[in-house]
């Protein structure tokens, strides 16, 4: 079975806010969604574990084929890997697309959207410097230098 292409951005980009409890603010998240171009804007004040997001279920709803579901982060969708999955499968079923902003992470860019003659988003396989581990994050610190080898001025 294939998975449905990723949706193209091709209509409204509509945002989701939330903070945890009525005592944080919203400002700092809203202004980078309208940054971002979005032109509706949903919030909710209500810890992530709580199912009760009326403001999400409204984004949700609000959204048609074509648009784009913006969160200034992953963590504001939603509380686990699960929770992610699950709303993101169903935005990509119904030609949704989704990003977020802090992970740069952007569904309606398709996989086919670069040539032989341009460069992909992710660094050049041939440098290989992107994938190997530092040095130092395989082996055990190194000891500590005794207090009479310490540099004088």
């Amino acid at each position: 079975m294939s998975s449905p292409r990723p949706a193209q951005r091709t209509g409204a980009l509509v945002g989701y806010a939330r903070v945890s409890t009525k005592g944080q603010l919203l400002d700092r998240q809203i202004h980078a969604l309208n940054e971002a171009g979005c032109i509706w804007v949903f919030a909710d004040k209500k810890s992530g574990k709580n199912a009760e997001r009326e403001e999400l279920w409204a984004a949700l709803d609000c959204l048609r084929p074509g648009d784009t579901l913006v969160v200034p982060s992953l963590d504001r969708l939603g509380r686990s890997i699960q929770d992610l999955i699950v709303i993101v499968s169903g935005l990509r079923k119904r030609g949704v697309g989704f990003t977020s902003l802090h992970e740069a992470l952007d569904t309606t860019t398709p996989p086919d959207a670069w040539s032989s003659t341009s460069s992909p988003p992710w660094p050049s396989s041939s440098a290989n410097s992107w994938c190997r581990a530092p040095t130092r994050a395989w082996t055990s610190p190194a000891p500590a230098a005794p207090a009479s080898d310490a540099r004088r001025p």
